[in-house]
């Protein structure tokens, strides 16, 4: 957190409220390569999370397994990456997820059904985080925060979704996903309400300095 806050003028918000004990579903918008990193140092507890395969090699890759993160490949449903989290959960970890499946706009516009699977399969609590300002609105997918730019982490609210009949049924798990997404809209529009920005995760200009 030393080191984030020496590059970005980073401020946290409900970091309090992720439950210190029992699984728990951290569900992260996702502009940046800073928002996994970010909720790490951030979040109360230690937070396991997906990332893509790619990033598992050499000197980076020793350390992401050395953490306990956990390789995802993106191109396909990966079942094996998915096994580890449920694992993971009923071992009464903490798992960060990005429910939109990897970097965009960082507004939940969309959601993949994963996070709502999980939460079911595992009872886990969900605790609804947004990144907001982790990359400047209309930049590359690639590119990051400009250095002593504001960050905030906005841990929300920790809430629970129940399976209305079979949780291996297409369609409870359907239906899970879109009380979650429902869920997650609401807690970015609030989160930039906390912060002072206008909703969605990457900032203008004039905001990353405010």
């Amino acid at each position: 957190m030393f080191l984030a806050r020496t590059f970005w003028r980073v401020r946290v918000h409900g970091a309090e409220r992720v439950p210190r004990s029992g699984p728990v579903l951290v569900a992260v918008n996702h502009l940046s390569l800073l928002d996994g990193p970010l909720v790490f140092a951030t979040s109360n507890r230690a937070v396991l999370f997906l990332a893509k395969r790619e990033l598992f090699v050499g000197p980076v890759g020793a350390v992401l397994r050395w953490i306990g993160q956990i390789p995802v490949d993106r191109s396909r449903p990966d079942r094996r990456a998915l096994r580890a989290c449920l694992d993971a959960l009923r071992g009464g970890q903490a798992v960060g997820v990005f429910p939109e499946g990897t970097r965009g706009e960082g507004d939940f516009t969309e959601i993949r059904h994963g996070v709502a699977w999980l939460a079911l399969k595992s009872g886990a609590v969900i605790v609804p985080v947004a990144c907001l300002g982790t990359r400047r609105a209309g930049t590359k997918l690639s590119s990051i925060a400009r250095p002593r730019s504001r960050v905030d982490v906005v841990f929300g609210t920790p809430f629970t979704v129940a399976a209305d009949g079979d949780p291996h049924a297409r369609r409870v798990v359907a239906a899970a996903a879109t009380e979650i997404h429902a869920r997650l809209k609401t807690h970015l529009a609030e989160a930039a309400e906390t912060a002072g920005v206008r909703p969605g995760g990457a900032l203008d200009g004039a905001q990353e300095t405010a």
